[in-house]
């Protein structure tokens, strides 16, 4: 079983993918920084768990 993700999250980080394909890797703290740079998140538990979902989809998926 994997984690379940708010639709929220999910969608930010596509977009993000999809906006910035170049941007983000597979490194989390990489992706951490990317994410504060490139989005108005109000919440560091927020930004990390975009950053995770960027990096999880990252490494299952290299090519968006």
């Amino acid at each position: 079983m994997g984690n379940i993700r708010p639709t929220y999250i999910k969608r930010v980080a596509i977009e993000l993918l999809k906006k910035y394909p170049n941007e983000f890797t597979a490194d989390f703290e990489h992706n951490k920084k990317k994410v504060s740079e490139l989005t108005d998140v109000a919440y560091h538990r927020m930004r990390n768990r975009i950053a995770g979902y960027v990096t999880r989809y990252r490494q299952l998926l290299p090519t968006v």
